[in-house]
């Protein structure tokens, strides 16, 4: 599976207040796709500009595009599997775009809708690591460009107490004013990563850091479809200090799969989160730090059980439901505006089979974004980040026995931790103002070093150069 969050749409601090969009795959045609959004596209002007100054509040509509290009050389490789990086030379890419249309409903109530459009062609069958090189692919991916609806959701606030302050509109928001104290419940069809793991430094894969590793905590296995997007609800309460949120979302039918399934009582993920200013005051702020508790219950294979079978272990051998658990830690050390430093540190149980996002167990990644002010760039963004990614004990075993993980699988395993270097820096070009608004773009070059890909040491390291152009209103 796969996702999303973009700092200027909003899926960069996942903030309920500040929403953000994720990655996704395919589904229909493109002609279909054309008629869809141009017919969406118009009937949004023609609303909006039959409203009287009163009423433009009601309907709002964002839009963003994003190409990804990546390009990886041959590498050595003591031997390759079933689901490895290829050592050969690789060309890779990816194009979305997503519309938001938004309805305010009454008092405190938005309606959202995102029509998205995907196509791409990943590394190596989007296989071979933990940390993957494109947060915009996923496993649904194919050349050929397919529509579907990315978000539906129901989006409620109450005040609770406090100065009033002014929710800034943006993609997924259509702001206003609420106090400072809040309650916001989310219902529908959408990412968790829009409103867990706020991190407004690494985060969006369209606007930040491209892999996987540092779209959020390694070891969540968070429920989604293999796009990245759950039928959930979730309950926040905020404060200017700190905000405490929870979330019972759809897991997938099977591992990684696009269809989900619909009882909630009896499998599903959940999580809780509690966000806090610590007593540290920094530049741009205080150190602030979030931790995540998750509990899936699904349909699951255990690496043990696998193994204990004898043979070359297959873990769909032994599926039966089961939880999983894990935990993540953030912590935020901000600079100066949109610049600061983060640490993230998760883990899973390990017990049980990738059933959602990323081969990894246990994760530590540390890194920063910074801004091109001191060379009179102010509007520029880069990043570097280190994530050492790794898996538990039984994990390895399996591997090593030639057991195929959804996204690993060399046939073998010479154990060592995966590590991702990533670099990367965001040019912002002249924005333009069309009827529909001003349309801001970017364009971003990155580079990673992945070490011991697949936690092999017999394979890599891999280099992975990457050009991104994104658009937004």
């Amino acid at each position: 599976m796969n996702q999303r969050y973009d700092p200027a749409l909003s899926y960069p601090c996942a903030k309920l207040d500040r929403p953000m969009p994720n990655t996704c795959p395919p589904k229909r045609r493109m002609t279909r796709t054309h008629l869809c959004l141009t017919l969406a596209c118009a009937a949004v002007s023609a609303a909006v500009s039959a409203q009287t100054p009163e009423e433009t509040e009601r309907l709002s509509f964002h839009a963003q595009t994003t190409f990804v290009w990546q390009a990886k050389p041959a590498f050595h490789a003591g031997y390759s599997g079933p689901n490895s990086l290829s050592p050969l030379e690789e060309r890779s890419y990816s194009l979305t775009a997503t519309a938001d249309i938004g309805l305010r409903l009454w008092q405190g109530a938005q309606l959202h809708l995102n029509p998205e459009a995907a196509k791409g062609e990943p590394l190596s069958r989007l296989t071979g690591a933990g940390g993957l090189s494109n947060g915009e692919l996923a496993r649904t991916s194919g050349p050929d460009i397919h529509a579907y609806r990315a978000r539906l959701f129901l989006l409620q606030r109450w005040n609770a107490g406090g100065e009033t302050e002014t929710i800034e509109a943006g993609f997924n928001d259509m702001g206003g004013r609420a106090t400072a104290r809040r309650w916001t419940l989310v219902v529908g069809n959408y990412s968790l990563l829009d409103y867990f793991d706020p991190n407004p430094y690494a985060k969006d894969p369209r606007s930040q850091f491209f892999n996987w590793a540092f779209m959020t905590h390694g070891a969540w296995d968070y429920a989604a479809d293999s796009r990245g997007y759950s039928n959930a609800v979730l309950l926040e309460y905020s404060t200017p200090t700190w905000a405490v949120r929870m979330a019972r979302a759809a897991v997938p039918v099977e591992s990684n799969g696009l269809a989900l399934d619909g009882d909630l009582g009896r499998r599903y993920g959940d999580q809780l989160e509690i966000e806090s200013d610590l007593p540290l005051q920094l530049p741009a702020g205080p150190l602030r730090a979030s931790m995540l508790w998750f509990r899936n219950q699904a349909v699951m294979g255990s690496y043990s059980e696998a193994l204990a079978l004898g043979g070359t272990p297959d873990v769909g051998r032994v599926r039966r439901e089961q939880s999983k658990t894990g935990w993540g830690l953030t912590l935020l050390a901000p600079l100066a505006e949109d610049a600061g430093l983060f640490l993230r540190v998760s883990a899973n149980d390990g017990g049980t089979e990738t059933y959602a996002f990323t081969e990894i167990d246990r994760q530590t990644a540390v890194g920063g974004q910074f801004t091109g002010a001191a060379w009179g760039r102010g509007a520029d963004r880069w990043g570097v980040a280190l994530a050492v990614n790794d898996i538990s004990g039984p994990h390895r075993d399996y591997l090593k026995a030639g057991g195929q993980g959804f996204f690993l699988g060399d046939g073998g395993l010479n154990y060592a931790p995966e590590r991702v270097l990533e670099t990367w820096y965001r040019w912002a070009l002249p924005a333009w103002s069309t009827r529909a608004g001003k349309v801001q773009s970017a364009v971003s070059l990155g580079w990673q070093h992945i070490s011991n890909p697949g936690y092999n040491q017999d394979r890599g390291p891999v280099q992975v150069y990457s050009l991104r152009w994104h658009s937004e209103f």
